[in-house]
């Protein structure tokens, strides 16, 4: 189920909101957890099993970590809440990468014809990328002592499958939500709150994200792209991806505010960043910080020395990238990164950027991120050649007004969000007080946005693909 579609908006979302406020509190968990599950069968019922396998396991897991007597047992038990979560991920996710590796690798060295490994075509179940993080990462904070385990395995599940946030984050920590599973405040200004953040990245969806998202399948699309098209292709895909899954992240954080929850933020206007390592602290934070305090940290971090901090960079960065999804092209997109932060590192505060004007930091900044989008949005390595002869010129200049009659809706919706981008605050800089003329205008931009999703229909954020 899509947040930006009928099923959610006039059908579930209203019964699930009603139901949740006339149940008496203790069975508020229990609705939630249940509603949950029914927005994730929405898809396919059957990846429901998967997500309670998941929830089941490091529900035990966390338990007995906490009750064993040796630190072997507590290691045993860590190893199983691991082990059990990234198969789950590495078979679903990877195994047709891994099987097509093995089969080009033999058939290059003149191995027989047939495929070594058969190709099981696997269907990537949503959001199983987020859910099994976020349920790994409680087994592994309760074998760190940070916090203790839950006794109410439907508060458990209830933060696990937890429908806002469920299939495209932000990826939340137990200790984040636990008082909030037992008791929340209900309040009209957090309601408020979390309708102005529901419906503006409602907008930012259906109206910018999906507004250029045309110019960008285009010209990813094309076999040779011009210096014109290729450029003004990969500025679309670079607002498509902010506005989609920043709209997204409001959405997530609002539909939170209309149950009671307050979620982290995971989005700070990236685009505005002056290093790759400030655009990390401000894309996908959640994810970030994931990385940071169970992948980085325990390779060792900046505490090995600076060679080595170095490697750990770029390794937690190419395993960020693989966490994307299940293709080279990404894994490429966070050697990228990972290369740039280690340079950065490197550099320090003496660097040549670190010298630059502001707006030429960000410019720059700008630039390197969007050069690695051509790595995240190709499929194949061929694509991203195809792509980058085309920001070289190596395929013509080609023409701006060709460009504009076939793509003229996209080409124009280009102006507005980069102005969003660098001009406007991001909503969580913005104050908002309930009234009448805000109430109005929200119910406006709401209309807006249901007669264009009855116009074009509902597409699938971004982000649910990984």
């Amino acid at each position: 189920m899509l947040f930006n579609s009928y099923e959610f908006l006039f059908l579930f979302l209203p019964i699930v909101l009603l139901g949740y406020y006339f149940l008496p509190r203790s069975w508020r968990v229990v609705l939630l957890t249940v509603a949950s599950y029914v927005f994730y069968g929405w898809w396919d019922y059957r990846f429901c099993s998967l997500l309670l396998i998941s929830t089941v396991i490091d529900y035990v897991a966390g338990r007995n970590i906490h009750e064993a007597v040796t630190p072997r047992g507590r290691r045993g038990w860590l190893l199983v809440s691991l082990v059990s979560n990234l198969s789950l991920l590495g078979f679903f996710k990877y195994y047709d990468l891994g099987a097509a590796t093995v089969n080009w690798l033999v058939a290059h060295l003149g191995g027989p014809g047939d495929p070594l490994v058969p190709l099981l075509h696997i269907i990537l179940p949503v959001g199983i990328s987020f859910y099994t993080f976020q349920s790994m990462s409680y087994s592994i904070d309760i074998y760190r002592g940070l916090v203790p385990p839950v006794r109410d395995f439907w508060r458990f599940a209830c933060y696990v499958a937890l429908f806002p946030q469920l299939v495209a984050g932000p990826i939340i920590r137990y200790h984040e939500l636990a008082d909030q599973l037992i008791t929340r405040t209900h309040t009209f200004d957090k309601a408020s709150r979390g309708i102005v953040l529901f419906v503006l990245g409602l907008a930012k969806k259906v109206l910018l994200a999906d507004g250029v998202a045309p110019l960008a399948i285009r010209v990813f699309n094309l076999s040779a792209p011009d210096f014109v098209s290729a450029w003004a292709g990969l500025l679309a895909y670079t607002m498509q991806i902010y506005f989609d899954f920043s709209g997204y992240s409001d959405m997530a954080v609002g539909l939170g505010l209309m149950f009671g929850f307050e979620f982290p933020q995971n989005f700070h206007s990236p685009y505005k960043s002056i290093s790759i390592t400030d655009f990390w602290r401000r894309w996908h934070m959640s994810l970030s910080g994931w990385l940071r305090d169970y992948l980085y940290i325990p390779l060792g971090g900046n505490r090995l020395g600076p060679v080595r901090t170095y490697v750990n960079l770029f390794l937690t960065m190419l395993l960020g990238g693989l966490w994307h999804g299940a293709n080279w092209t990404f894994m490429l997109w966070g050697g990228y990164h990972g290369t740039l932060l280690a340079i950065e590192r490197m550099a320090g505060k003496r660097s040549l950027v670190g010298r630059l004007p502001l707006p030429l930091q960000r410019g720059l900044t700008f630039l390197l991120v969007v050069f690695g989008w051509v790595l995240f949005r190709c499929n194949t390595l061929h694509d991203v050649w195809t792509m980058s002869a085309g920001l070289l010129g190596l395929h013509g200049f080609g023409s701006l007004n060709d460009l504009w009659l076939q793509s003229r809706l996209a080409v124009a919706m280009l102006v507005p969000t980069s102005l969003l981008v660098w001009g406007a605050p991001n909503t969580w800089e913005i104050s908002w007080r309930p009234g009448f003329l805000l109430a109005v205008g929200l119910a406006a931009l709401f209309v807006v946005c249901v007669g264009v999703i009855m116009v074009n229909s509902s597409s699938p954020f971004l982000y649910f693909q990984f």
